[in-house]
C-alpha cells in the first residue's frame, strides 16, 4: 500500500515574486511588445499601464541599452526613451483626430472606465 506524507509549508516555499502582465510563459505577447505598428504599441503600452513594475522594467531596460521594444510603458529605440512612432508613409494634409486604444485595442470614449487612462495614439 502506497503511503502519503503531507509535509508543512514554510513561508519560504511560497512564491512572493510579481510576475509582469506581459509575461504569459509563452511569449503570445512578445510580437505586441516589438511590433512597428502604432496600435500595437499602444496596446502594449496599455498593458504596461497597469502593471505593478513598470518602473523596474524601464530601469532594466534603459541600464542593459535594450535596443527597441516597448518596456516600462515606454517605447525604445535606440536605447533611447522616445515619445511616440510616427507611422511610415507621408503624412496626412490634415491632422487625424487622436486614436484612443486600451489593451484590446481601439476603444470609443464611451468603453473607458472612469479610473482608467486610455493611451492615446499619434
Amino acid at each position: 500500500m502506497n503511503t502519503i506524507q503531507i509535509q508543512p509549508v514554510d513561508e519560504t516555499s511560497i512564491s512572493t515574486i510579481q510576475v509582469a502582465r506581459c509575461a504569459d510563459g509563452n511569449g503570445t505577447l512578445t510580437p505586441l511588445f516589438f511590433s512597428d505598428h502604432v496600435l500595437d504599441i499602444a496596446r502594449a503600452k496599455a498593458i504596461c499601464a497597469k502593471c505593478a513594475l513598470t518602473e523596474s522594467c524601464l530601469t532594466d531596460a534603459i541600464g542593459r541599452e535594450e535596443p527597441w521594444g516597448v518596456w516600462g510603458g515606454e517605447l525604445l529605440s535606440g536605447g533611447r526613451i522616445v515619445a511616440n512612432k510616427r507611422p511610415g508613409g507621408r503624412p496626412p494634409k490634415r491632422p487625424r483626430p487622436p486614436v484612443i486604444v486600451d489593451e484590446f485595442g481601439v476603444v470609443d470614449g464611451s468603453d473607458v472606465e472612469p479610473d482608467e487612462e486610455p493611451v492615446p495614439v499619434g
